[in-house]
């Protein structure tokens, strides 16, 4: 990946590390090395042997001459054996007839595969965690700072900053505990032999499967997998919602940051968010990253979901594309992980410009609670006709606003003199209406059981 100048900006480089070119072939070589050591354990091949091979896989192949016989060959694994077949037969010859013993491409490939995933996953979960740390730290600090909802990109009512930030808190949790759940599917060890059926290892080969996993600590598939890719792409499917929920926070908060907004505002920092012209810029680079990573990630799981109608026993072309595609997903949504963990340690909230802007609405984001007040005395209908045209006039006339033409027209006309002048009054505060947010909030947070450490104690 050391070539992708512009996915190397937007992602990470400890999960480009995970599924590097070095990484994926000492998965590859962990893999022939535990298989030659559990069919040693076996008995199906002799130990001398065994040991031969793990010796050579200490060996690191030159890269571009694999992947230049790859192209070639069809797969990676081709070359990889045949260069550690070389490697074991200049120290034992007769050893070198037992490299990947009933093993095929496939089984070595998506092994070292499901090995990098684990460590890819692992990535993911540390700085999911460190994100939602720094979120439920800031939501409960501001559970009742009153601030503007927005609905369809308009004013609608006031909510608070802690509700706001449950919206962003609980699809992560949720995440959490999906992705635990199709990792535990997925990471199964691939390994089947030419077919499926390990027919080289006869009545063994269940026992050199356990083996092998044992050593790789992966669990047993209960058959090969080789173009059943149910779980595994289940697996990325739930990696792509994280990273749309990833997009939703971005998204909120680079609307947050405009300036004519200027409600929260990520960290600032010497050339952070900066413009090569205009020196004024404070540009929302973590938004901009996960929204980055949730425009793509659709396309990249769509092209692993087209891979899964696999012919037969082994694709001809789908699983390489998958091969290709997978690694694209996990280094945009973990980059964008990254992003949004770091800014939201320094997230800036201005609660003063939140209540200016609610203030800037002239009471009609209470026109709703309005206009049920009023409903009690002088009916549905007439209450929301009176308050659409008190709202209509507030936002005519620069001093006017909802709240006051309410009280004077309840004060003055006869026909509203059942309305009750203090209830009306009451649904006009603004801090109340957060309170009532941040109540919600609250109930929500101690129900997903979230921390505000970053000790690692999250779900």
């Amino acid at each position: 990946m050391s070539g992708w100048l512009f996915e190397r900006t937007l992602g990470s480089a400890a999960m480009a590390e995970r599924f590097g070119d070095r990484a994926l072939v000492a998965a590859m070589l962990s893999f022939e090395a535990a298989l030659a050591q559990a069919e040693a354990d076996e008995g199906v091949i002799p130990a001398a042997a065994a040991a031969a091979i793990v010796a050579a896989c200490a060996d690191e192949p030159d890269i571009d001459v694999l992947v230049a016989e790859a192209r070639i060959a069809g797969s990676l694994a081709i070359p990889l054996v045949r260069h550690l077949t070389r490697r074991v037969a200049a120290a034992d010859e007769a050893a070198a007839g037992f490299v990947h013993w009933g093993g095929t491409s496939q089984d070595v490939i998506d092994t070292a595969m499901v090995l990098a995933t684990r460590h890819a996953l692992e990535l993911l979960d540390a700085d999911r965690q460190r994100l939602l740390a720094a979120l439920v730290r800031l939501a409960r600090r501001h559970l009742d700072t009153p601030m503007l909802a927005r609905t369809l990109m308009q004013p609608a009512q006031v909510v608070s900053v802690g509700l706001r930030l449950v919206a962003w808190i609980a699809p992560l949790v949720r995440a959490g505990e999906r992705l635990a759940r199709a990792r535990t599917a997925a990471l199964q060890l691939q390994f089947g032999g030419a077919v499926g059926t390990l027919a080289t290892l006869g009545e063994r080969g269940p026992a050199v499967a356990q083996r092998l996993a044992d050593r790789l600590g992966l669990a047993v598939a209960p058959g090969a997998w080789h173009t059943q890719r149910d779980a595994w792409v289940s697996l990325a499917c739930e990696v792509a919602v994280l990273c749309g929920s990833l997009g939703k926070v971005g998204h909120d908060v680079a609307l947050l940051a405009q300036a004519e907004v200027g409600e929260m505002a990520e960290p600032a920092g010497l050339g952070r968010g900066g413009s090569s012209a205009m020196p004024n810029k404070r540009n929302p680079v973590a938004a901009m990253t996960a929204i980055a990573a949730a425009t793509r990630a659709p396309h990249q799981v769509a092209a692993l979901l087209a891979s899964m109608p696999q012919e037969h026993e082994r694709s001809l072309g789908r699983w390489q594309a998958e091969l290709a595609e997978w690694p694209a997903l996990f280094l945009a949504t973990h980059g964008a992980l990254v992003a949004l963990a770091d800014a939201a340690e320094g997230l800036e909230v201005d609660a003063a410009r939140m209540r200016a802007n609610i203030e800037a609405q002239r009471g009609a984001v209470f026109a709703e609670a309005a206009a049920a007040v009023m409903a009690r005395s002088v009916g549905k209908s007439r209450a929301h006709e009176r308050v659409a045209a008190w709202s209509a006039e507030a936002a005519r006339s620069a001093g006017a606003d909802l709240r006051a033409l309410a009280r004077a027209a309840v004060r003055d006309d006869v026909t509203l003199a059942a309305v009750d002048a203090a209830d009306l009054d009451a649904v006009f505060d603004i801090d109340a209406a957060a309170r009532r947010a941040g109540a919600i909030a609250r109930v929500q947070l101690d129900a997903l059981h979230v921390s505000s450490s970053s000790s690692g104690d999250l779900p």
